[in-house]
């Protein structure tokens, strides 16, 4: 739990400004600039089925301190680099950095807590959610004075989780399987498990409705807000945080205590899409008025902080029952290569829409397209937990009627004279 909120701590300090110093100080053009943001996002999201592998084969622990230490390395050199292809590595570093530790953190965690994974991932998601808050609050006080004192400070940050993992966290690793298989035969078998991959489909909605705390609901408070919109998009941010801080354990208890693992994902998604119901009611401030329209794209980053920490510990949990407890760091790690992808496509095509939303003055309609991408996504949910339901009760009945039959003694023969 330390060491996911020292990660996000050490993360969310530098990545909210690296943008604005790669396009200011360092001069880069703003092909350079994406190109950059987007070496690192394709060498993490790219490579997860890598990290989750090399979890399940080299143990949780070592891909965790390796990870750690590669983006000690990858922010240490962003305090020296400033030609284009010094960035690159850098980049290319901290994103691999995420792949070698994402998955086996999920994975050491499923494997420690047992019958309490949801619980657990409910506490996980607070660490998380904190770190994400106080990160750029640090960065921005030391941007006061350099982006390269935002880069040490983070490289210090991962160098101590890299000691403190190293010397401090018990060694966790994946069940030895009875039989050695190869690392296509581990893939193949997290790609023909039919359940889990309509599961990782469904899921792609949520991720796509979650995510735009960082696009749609940003660029919105630009329309609204004009010159104060950094204030309002800030704004977003806590709330999103402190709902997540917060809530986060009173929202897992309440769902669970309702509907269970399988319906709790499928509400929780339904959250999501009811999100943007408000920005649908008032998507323009010209109706009426900037402060109607402030509070509606609040109450909509309120909503999606909820919907999100409802998901979060049960998508967990569902991935850790869907894998049968086997190569749970691979599946872990293909699981978020195929959001990754989903993330990206909801992007582009979101940001497409948002532009000519506005350009034909029908901004209602990206919120509207956003809940039916929920709602589609809630519908997929709702019918796989339907499926698996059904499922475990023909299991349970057809265990139940062998039993008598098994318990049966042996008919007596009666002897004839």
């Amino acid at each position: 739990m330390i060491n996911q909120f020292g990660i996000n701590l050490g993360f969310y300090m530098l990545m909210p400004y690296l943008a604005g110093y790669l396009a200011g100080p360092v001069g880069l053009a703003a092909w350079a600039v994406g190109l950059v943001l987007g070496i690192r996002n394709f060498s993490q999201q790219g490579m997860f089925l890598v990290g989750g592998t090399l979890a399940d084969r080299l143990g949780y622990k070592p891909l965790i301190v390796a990870g750690c230490l590669l983006r000690t390395v990858g922010f240490a050199l962003l305090v020296f680099a400033t030609s284009l292809p010094a960035l690159l590595i850098a980049s290319a570093a901290t994103g691999f950095a995420g792949a070698l530790f994402n998955p086996a953190v999920r994975a050491y965690l499923a494997a420690d807590a047992g019958d309490r994974r949801v619980e657990a991932f409910a506490v996980f998601n607070i660490f998380y959610q904190a770190g994400i808050l106080a990160g750029p609050l640090v960065g921005l006080t030391l941007l006061a004075f350099d982006f390269r004192l935002v880069a040490a400070a983070s490289a210090i940050v991962f160098a101590i989780l890299t000691v403190a993992q190293l010397f401090a966290l018990p060694a966790r690793r994946a069940p030895v399987p009875a039989k050695r298989t190869s690392v296509l035969e581990d893939w193949r078998v997290v790609v023909t498990n039919r359940r889990f991959l309509a599961f990782a489909l469904a899921m792609i909605g949520s991720y796509v409705l979650s995510f735009q705390v960082y696009l749609a609901l940003p660029l919105h408070a630009e329309l609204v807000a004009g010159n104060r919109a950094q204030a309002l998009t800030s704004a977003i941010f806590v709330i999103s945080g402190v709902v997540a801080v917060v809530g986060q354990l009173r929202i897992t208890a309440w769902f669970r205590a309702r509907w269970g693992t399988g319906r709790s994902l499928a509400i929780g998604v339904a959250v999501l899409a009811l999100a943007f119901l408000p920005l649908a009611v008032i998507p323009a401030p010209d109706r009426f008025g900037p402060a109607a329209a402030a509070t509606a794209l609040l109450i909509a980053a309120g909503l999606l902080a909820v919907g999100t920490a409802a998901v979060f510990p049960f998508e967990m949990d569902t991935v850790v029952s869907l894998s049968g407890d086997r190569l749970v760091a691979t599946h872990y790690g293909f699981y978020n290569t195929v959001v990754g992808i989903g993330i990206l496509l909801g992007n582009l095509a979101t940001g497409a829409v948002v532009g000519a939303a506005r350009a034909a003055g029908v901004d209602w309609a990206v919120w509207v397209g956003l809940m039916v991408i929920g709602a589609v996504s809630a519908c997929a949910l709702y019918r796989l937990d339907n499926a698996a339901s059904v499922g475990r009760h023909r299991t349970q009945v057809r265990r139940t009627s062998e039993a008598p039959a098994q318990a049966r003694p042996p008919g007596r023969t009666r002897s004839r004279t």
